[in-house]
């Protein structure tokens, strides 16, 4: 966006209690994704759009993010906003108005999406309507299984957050909010001065709704990835894995370069990340093995994740499971199965 200053706000500071234990010592936004965690697919794309600048919020293991990315990525500097207690998506912005304070645009984009972000066609229509906001809608996605979605007039106009909140008039159609917004200047000037829980669309979008202030949308067909559980990380990776350049390519799966596969392993859909071993034999169907981790001679594996530095012995059979390291825990619901130092999570629906 040429002549324009953007920032933007990642939010990454989310439990990933869903994803426990695999997110017991990980945050979800470095969770791998065929080669680069979630959170640098997100940061490699504000790069290409000009960004000049992204923050991100961190609470759970926030030290593990800042860690990885650093002061800056690529062209794009990065600043950190650490909360003690988590603030929610309207009070993450709360400590960030110094830094918002100079641009002309923000972006707010969910730190634990997997998505080829339209973030150009987002920013463009925003410039074109100019109303307080645009956000990310998706066409093709059940809205009942994401809460109910967003209401849009004929004219892409929000007409409804969500169902319990104001309604304007009539929809024309729901659709599914995908994770992203654009904010106006008019908007960053309203954001609270005291840092205190509180949700954008609850505590800012839908009063404002209600006394007339306009909110637009922009629909895309792409695919987004919420990787809020097993199964959505599952599906996100894959789906990835399938329409990206690898390193290295074998019938359609994803394997990395420094991953080793041996003789006769069947691969039917998987991402084999950094580090991770294969051995002969193997058969490998939906499965994510993460980096580090070794999957025995003959195994079969069916709609599962290998989790990072995990063997699995050889001979074993895996259907719809995430398999972590005892060492990392175990999930908070229960529903967990435990052999040796291995824990067998299932993978729902």
């Amino acid at each position: 966006m040429k002549g324009r200053r953007i920032r933007a706000l990642v939010l990454a500071a989310g439990e990933g209690r869903r994803l426990r234990p695999l997110t017991q010592h990980l945050p979800k936004p470095l969770l791998p994704a065929a080669g680069q965690s979630v959170l640098a697919h997100t940061l490699n794309q504000l790069e290409r759009i000009g960004c000049e600048a992204v923050a991100m919020n961190l609470h759970h293991c926030g030290d593990r993010i800042e860690n990885r990315i650093g002061e800056r990525w690529g062209d794009l500097e990065v600043v950190y906003s650490r909360e003690p207690r988590l603030l929610g998506t309207l009070g993450a912005l709360a400590p960030l108005r110094a830094f918002f304070s100079g641009c002309d645009l923000a972006l707010l984009l969910n730190g634990d999406s997997l998505c080829r972000w339209p973030l150009k066609r987002l920013l463009r229509s925003h410039l074109k309507h100019d109303p307080l906001a645009t956000v990310l809608c998706l066409s093709g996605v059940d809205a009942e299984a994401y809460g109910g979605g967003i209401g849009l007039d004929e004219n892409d106009v929000v007409v409804q957050f969500r169902r319990s909140g104001p309604q304007l008039r009539p929809e024309k159609i729901r659709r599914v909010f995908g994770g992203a917004h654009v904010l106006s200047r008019a908007l960053l000037d309203r954001l609270p001065r005291e840092a205190e829980p509180s949700d954008i669309v609850g505590d800012l979008y839908q009063p404002l709704l209600a006394d007339g202030s306009v909110f637009r949308a922009v629909t895309t067909g792409r695919a987004w990835h919420d990787l809020g559980t097993p199964e959505r990380y599952l599906h996100g990776v894959l789906d990835w894995s399938r329409g990206r350049p690898p390193l290295r390519w074998l019938r359609r799966n994803w394997v990395s370069s420094s991953a080793r596969v041996g003789r006769r392993v069947r691969l039917l859909g998987a991402c084999v990340e950094a580090g991770a071993v294969v051995e002969h034999g193997a058969r490998l169907r939906r499965v994510v093995a993460l980096p580090g981790s070794r999957i025995g001679a003959r195994a079969r594996l069916t709609d599962a994740i290998v989790g990072p530095n995990v063997t699995i012995p050889a001979g074993s059979s895996v259907e719809r499971r995430m398999v972590t390291s005892l060492a990392d825990g175990r999930r908070d619901q229960g529903g967990d199965s435990v052999l040796g130092q291995l824990v067998f999570s299932p993978i729902e629906p």
